[in-house]
């Protein structure tokens, strides 16, 4: 009984892998079309949103099964609910993909986007985070997701800098205040993205620990 339970759990691990990746994916594509004004890309980034939703029903199903047919002890029950809690979070970094694939098509081409730069180095930041959240949920390791919540505070520097040189921006130059406006979303949407990984690093150090890091 208990081998099939640790197969179940290494099948979770694996679906939370690939929905991981498909929250690096659909950020990746929503970027793409951002700056390149590629509308394929951002259809590829829809895409992805709609596997994440049926990846998030298919490890809730998988969750509710572990619960109702095996006999977890406490660990375990920490590990799954842990796991619902995390592909919840992982539900919304793909509609945040989303919103900016869709912000994408809103923007005029030839515009000339400003802050490409730093909304490129938050977005890979915040992608990188997913991945290493993922990861110290899969290892069971400790420092890494309390590196992934650490590196929450480097998406929300690069969002202070665009949002502070947006606003000065719109100030000099206010014919192009809806494009700005734009782009400050798109940066908002990228730091929630990073808050939402956080929040799978802290239930990461739930998982292991027993303890919320906001109970510390």
């Amino acid at each position: 009984m208990r081998n099939r339970f640790e197969q179940q759990l290494e099948t979770l691990n694996s679906e939370l892998i690939t929905m991981g990746a498909l929250c690096e994916e659909a950020i990746t594509y929503a970027m793409n079309a951002l700056f390149r004004g590629d509308m394929a890309m951002a259809q590829r980034a829809i895409e992805a949103e709609r596997q994440i939703d049926q990846k998030e029903r298919e490890i809730e199903s998988l969750c509710m099964r572990l619960l109702l047919q095996q006999q977890p002890v406490a660990g375990d029950l920490r590990v799954i609910s842990s796991a619902l809690k995390m592909i919840s979070d992982m539900e919304r970094i793909g509609d945040h993909a989303e919103d900016i694939a869709e912000i994408a098509g809103f923007i005029e081409e030839g515009d000339g986007l400003p802050q490409e730069d730093n909304l490129q180095k938050m977005a890979k930041a915040a992608s990188f985070m997913v991945t290493e959240s993922v990861d110290s949920f899969v290892k069971k390791d400790l420092d890494l997701a309390r590196k992934v919540i650490r590196d929450d505070n480097v998406v929300d520097s690069y969002f202070d800098k665009v949002k502070d040189d947006l606003i000065d921006m719109i100030a000099v130059d206010p014919s192009r205040g809806r494009l700005y406006l734009d782009i400050l979303m798109v940066a908002k949407y990228l730091e929630r993205v990073a808050d939402h990984t956080t929040n799978i690093g802290e239930w990461v150090v739930y998982s292991i620990t027993g303890r919320h890091p906001e109970e510390e």
